[in-house]
């Protein structure tokens, strides 16, 4: 049972990675590059790598996601400030 559930958690990472690299939308790529990451720390915490899991999730798909948007975000207001 979890090697399936290993199989599909890999199955959807791989999923998401495509996804990323196929979005035009940068904020929908940066979401599922988070996804990719909140997948692999369910995956770590399977197996049996709390630690590893916790630190993935808080800094892998928690902080970067957030620093990507805070980044795209400021770009965008940038380039507004220079047009006007």
């Amino acid at each position: 049972m979890t090697i399936i559930i290993i199989l599909v958690l890999g199955i959807l990472m791989l999923s998401s990675a495509i996804l990323a690299l196929q979005l035009k939308d940068l904020v929908a790529a940066i979401i599922s590059a988070g996804v990719i990451s909140l997948l692999a720390s369910v995956l770590f915490l399977i197996l049996a790598a709390p630690d590893v899991a916790m630190t993935e999730a808080a800094i892998g798909s928690g902080l970067t996601t957030v620093v990507f948007l805070f980044t795209i975000n400021r770009i965008r207001k940038l380039k507004g400030d220079d047009d006007g």
